[in-house]
């Protein structure tokens, strides 16, 4: 489980890091950033947080037995890109459609992180 955890986070990272950079790319283009906080979140929470996840699982086998590893990786995903859809239509124009997605994701994304502490205490001892 370890392996497959570890290689589906990081490959994720990667998708998350070229949707973040060609985010950056239109914001250039354009010469409209008002979607630099979307982009920040994205690369952050998209590209470092799954690479970091990625390194946890591979390094620390141990962390990724059970099932809250899997439960993990499917609420990161899902939360990740709730915030990412909620930013985007905040800094879009249209903060009362994406303030409430961002708000419960950004929450969903603090109490996942909560379960991966968990996770990294319990298989890291």
């Amino acid at each position: 489980m370890s392996d497959r955890l570890a290689k589906q986070f990081i490959r994720s990272s990667v998708i998350y890091a070229l949707l973040g950079m060609a985010l950056g790319i239109l914001m250039a283009a354009s010469k409209d950033h008002s979607q630099m906080p979307t982009h920040a979140h994205l690369m952050l929470f998209g590209w470092v947080g799954m690479t970091l996840y990625a390194a946890v699982y591979k390094l620390w086998p141990m962390a990724a037995s059970g099932r809250l590893p899997f439960v993990h990786a499917v609420v990161a995903h899902i939360a990740l890109i709730g915030l990412v859809l909620g930013l985007y239509l905040i800094y879009g124009g249209l903060s009362e459609a994406g303030e409430p997605i961002a708000s419960i994701a950004s929450t969903i994304l603090t109490a996942n992180m909560a379960l991966f502490a968990w996770i990294v205490w319990k298989g890291t001892r």
